[in-house]
């Protein structure tokens, strides 16, 4: 079942956040990700203010009252400098989706998914963002085929 955060779940929400970054950990070809000894809870705090402060929604799928997966939105916000070279719609910003690895494959990311897209919708928000670690294969095949391209690509090089 979905519902809105609420603080009897932040001990899962730090839980789900902490796993995520342990999965980009083990797939990070660069060698350049860390989890710091504070990413438990000030990652989880960082989230949680930001949506506060930009029209944000954490959805939690909650099952035998636990949470098994998240998503966390916000709306971003343009400045005058964005208006020079961009048509710049309202856009909703994925920030977050994790499914704990003991419940995927069961539909949870997609209606977490539906459930987040519906706020933006309503917000009316004419697109959505979400930034995809490039080595995670399975969330890039994840949001293809709910219908997200990409469009802009960031690239690195170690030195």
């Amino acid at each position: 079942m979905i519902e809105e955060y609420k603080d009897k779940y932040l001990e899962d929400v730090k839980d789900l956040l902490v796993e995520l970054e342990e999965y980009i950990l083990s797939i990070d070809k660069d060698n350049l990700d860390q989890l710091h000894p504070d990413y438990r809870e000030k990652y989880t705090r960082m989230d949680l203010d930001i949506i506060n402060t930009k029209e944000g929604k954490c959805y939690l799928y909650v099952e035998n009252n636990k949470a098994v997966g998240l998503i966390m939105g916000i709306i971003d916000t343009y400045d005058e400098y964005d208006y020079l070279d961009y048509k710049c719609p309202k856009k909703g910003n994925v920030i977050e989706l994790i499914v704990s690895k003991n419940t995927r494959s069961k539909g949870i990311g997609k209606q977490l998914m539906k459930q987040m897209e519906d706020y933006f919708h309503e917000q009316k928000c004419e697109l959505i963002v979400i930034s995809v670690f490039a080595y995670n294969t399975n969330a890039i095949n994840f949001y293809t085929k709910e219908g997200y391209h990409s469009r802009m690509y960031d690239m690195i090089k170690k030195i």
